[in-house]
């Protein structure tokens, strides 16, 4: 039996719980300006998927790299829905909205 898709799928479900929150916490306390935190990680878990020798394990550190370039454009359009209400403000941030 050949496993290796379901790990990846159950692998890519967990991974996109754990940014969901994260990027609205990184938004929240942090503004927009953690962008470049998601690109260096991104760019440091592809690079990291291109040299790691076992199949899951590439593919996820992939998944997780994908997941965090993904995160900046979430990052800004975060900082829309907190403008639209959708979610609480930074009450230490007001300025920046």
């Amino acid at each position: 039996m050949n496993f290796i898709g379901l790990v990846t799928a159950v692998a890519t479900f967990l991974i996109i719980g754990i940014f969901h929150p994260l990027v609205i916490k990184s938004e929240y306390h942090f503004g927009v300006r953690c962008w470049w935190w998601f690109l260096l990680a991104g760019l440091a878990f592809i690079t990291g998927s291109l040299f790691v020798t076992n199949q899951i394990a590439s593919t996820i550190l992939g998944v997780v790299g994908c997941s965090c370039l993904w995160s900046i454009l979430e990052v800004f359009q975060q900082r829309k829905r907190v403008q639209r209400g959708w979610f609480p403000m930074n009450p230490k941030r007001k300025n920046e909205y």
